[in-house]
């Protein structure tokens, strides 16, 4: 019964509601300054915000997930109160030398935005979308801009680049207009808060009388005669016909000393009742900004052109394989004299293991852990585990499954090794823990002593380094040794065919089989069933968007095995009917070439799409995606070979040899 009790208080996926009631302080939080523009996370208090009242030793728990994408959380100084309207309500006063505007200037102009937490929601700006059929959709963009360059534009709203002799001006938005959306249908008397948006303005306060600035901190402007601003107060709103704050300018005059500026900073809040539910409150989040039909409709597109393809070649496969069949026991019931033809004339050399036989074990050992990972991964992301309530959760979990799944790569590796009469499987074993884990252990470090020379709060603290070297060496390491263990103590596979002795030459081959053609080729069908979607995924992960369509990523991931294994098995099959038996390494890399197709593609994504303004951003970008691509490489390699492998070993056991 305790159980049952402790199971009934579980929500999915993981979040329980909270309930206000009306006065109720609501704690307003910041996790970092981000920009499309840079990619490197700062904590918020990098720049001379307002801190009255923040004790820094104070910082919310972090999972894994969120320390490796740079997420920061504390406290701010902003003061709601659950259905009290306030408006015109001082934060603070600051005066900036030219170092601190300088700063400011540079967030500005790298289009950084700040990102507040209220209810483990972010703050989000509105924007409007008109559909084809007439209707209005509201979406979100999440993070506000810290302020504005007025720069030229062209016709199409993009910006243009600043002339030399031009000079553009650095506004600062210092005063915020937050709206809290929340839902009173509960029990009495209690609130949830689901949407929190927000409109920044940049305004140039002013007062008339001397105003003791430490005494107006956390007031409201105007209220009993203290703290006035001529430009806002309980009755007057700030307006976009307010003056704006200018702190710095860029081009022609931007270096010329301005002195010290002064800033105040302002915030209204207003609370409005909602009929959104606290269930869907992500759903407007989660409203795709851009494009959204053509995304459906490609999906749909690619589904039906590689399934229809996969019905060609599969139907081509089994009629030709048919035929084979037939003629071959046509040819068994001749005299023997016959000389053999087609793939079936090399049936004791196909099995022969390959050159490296090691290294091509190791390889599909870690795409197999890779693929039960990522099946899995997918599994927990379709239920609502991994909802972007759960910050940093789907790295977190991708991180634990690949640890915890070595145990499928050493078992995969070990019995190949053995197959290829491999003796040291230790040796194998170690190879397959250490590879590619190194490999992206070493990437990873030195793209960190980069992040760490820009000071952002993206550099992975020493502690978590420790934790992941800790992860690496006492689970996945231990793990992959005892699946090699079990699978070298089972019984080798022994092939269906008897090994010659002496390998057969391989004649002079024609063009259509040769092998970096094939390679080349081979990888062009499985990325055209997923570039549509990489595109979305990559758009997720650089331009800060919310990525939720998982059920999409796991009907195209099926699309993209099923197919990495019926273009390899249709490679691998011509290959053998020009009586060259060596497939092994060809289907692996015949499958695998996609990724080098998802990297050009990422390539060409950078160009089109980001606009990177440091060099430390490309540096990034490059090395994150090889990281990438090489997983996806390993994976659909490790797929394909195995399909071929089945393929092969099938074909050549229906067979009868003398």
């Amino acid at each position: 019964l305790a159980l049952v009790g402790a199971a009934s208080a579980f929500y999915l996926p993981g979040v329980a509601p909270r309930d206000y009631t009306k006065g109720e302080d609501l704690n307003v939080k910041v996790e970092a300054l981000t920009s499309v523009k840079t990619q490197l996370p700062y904590e918020y208090y990098v720049l001379p915000f307002c801190q009255e009242g923040i004790d820094f030793d104070v910082q919310e728990a972090l999972n894994l997930g969120e320390v490796l994408r740079g997420s920061r959380i504390y406290n701010t100084p902003y003061d709601f109160h659950m259905a009290k309207n306030q408006q015109c309500k001082i934060l603070c006063r600051k005066v900036y030398d030219e170092e601190e505007i300088a700063a400011f200037s540079l967030m500005v102009e790298e289009e950084y935005r700040a990102n507040l937490l209220l209810d483990n929601l972010p703050v989000a700006m509105s924007v409007f979308h008109d559909t084809e059929d007439g209707l209005t959709i509201k979406a979100y963009e999440t993070g506000y801009p810290l302020g504005h360059v007025d720069r030229p534009l062209d016709e199409e709203g993009n910006t243009l680049p600043l002339d030399p002799t031009a000079s553009a001006p650095v506004y600062l938005f210092n005063h915020l207009r937050f709206k809290v959306l929340y839902n009173a249908d509960g029990p009495a008397d209690k609130m949830r808060v689901v949407g929190f948006e927000v409109e920044p303005f940049s305004v140039k306060h002013g007062y008339v009388n001397e105003v003791k600035w430490n005494d107006c901190v956390g007031k409201v402007a105007g209220a009993g005669g203290k703290c006035s601003l001529s430009t806002c107060g309980p009755s007057t709103p700030v307006s976009l016909s307010s003056p704006p704050l200018q702190i710095d300018t860029l081009g022609a005059d931007a270096g010329k000393s301005k002195g010290k500026v002064e800033v105040i900073w302002t915030y209204d809040v207003e609370f409005q009742s909602s009929p959104i539910r606290w269930s869907t409150r992500w759903d407007t989040y989660l409203q795709s900004a851009d494009d959204a039909q053509v995304h459906w409709f490609s999906i749909l597109n690619s589904f039906m052109i590689v399934l229809f393809l996969s019905g060609i070649v599969a139907m081509i496969m089994v009629r030709t394989l048919r035929k084979d069949f037939q003629r071959y026991e046509q040819a068994d019931m001749l005299e023997d004299g016959q000389e053999e033809t087609g793939w079936k004339l090399v049936h004791g050399d196909v099995f022969r293991p390959p050159p490296m036989a090691g290294w091509l074990a190791v390889l599909v050992g870690t795409g197999v852990q890779l693929c039960v990972s990522i099946g899995i991964l997918m599994a927990f992301a379709c239920f609502g585990f991994l909802s972007p309530a759960n910050r940093g959760a789907l790295m977190q979990a991708a991180l634990f499954l690949f640890v915890f799944m070595g145990t499928f790569g050493g078992y995969t590796s070990a019995r190949l090794f053995k197959m290829f009469r491999g003796t040291r499987w230790r040796s194998n074993a170690v190879w397959t823990a250490m590879l590619f884990p190194g490999i992206c252990f070493g990437v990873f470090f030195v793209l960190n002593l980069l992040i760490w020379g820009q000071k952002s709060s993206g550099a992975v603290p020493f502690g978590t380094l420790l934790a992941l070297l800790c992860m690496w060496m006492g689970i996945s390491v231990p793990l992959v040794l005892a699946g090699a263990f079990f699978g070298f103590r089972k019984a080798a596979i022994e092939p269906p065919t008897r090994i010659n002795q002496i390998p057969r030459n391989v004649p002079p081959q024609p063009w259509f089989v040769n092998t970096w053609l094939n390679i080349i080729v081979g990888g062009v069908l499985p990325f055209g069933a997923v570039f549509v979607e990489v595109f979305y995924v990559l758009s997720s992960v650089w331009l800060h968007q919310i990525y939720y369509l998982f059920g999409f990523v796991v009907l195209v991931l099926v699309i993209l095995i099923l197919t990495c294994c019926e273009i390899t098995i249709v490679t691998c099959y011509f290959q053998l009917c020009c009586e060259d038996y060596r497939w092994w390494w060809r289907a692996f890399a015949t499958s695998g070439s996609c990724a080098f197709y998802i990297f050009l593609h990422s390539v060409y994504y950078a160009y089109a799409k980001l606009q990177m303004a440091r060099a430390v951003a490309g540096v990034l970008y490059v090395g994150y995606m090889l990281l990438v691509s090489m997983a996806f490489f390993l994976a659909t390699g490790a797929a394909g070979f195995l399909a071929c492998f089945f393929f092969v070993r099938a074909i050549y056991a229906a067979i009868k040899i003398d």
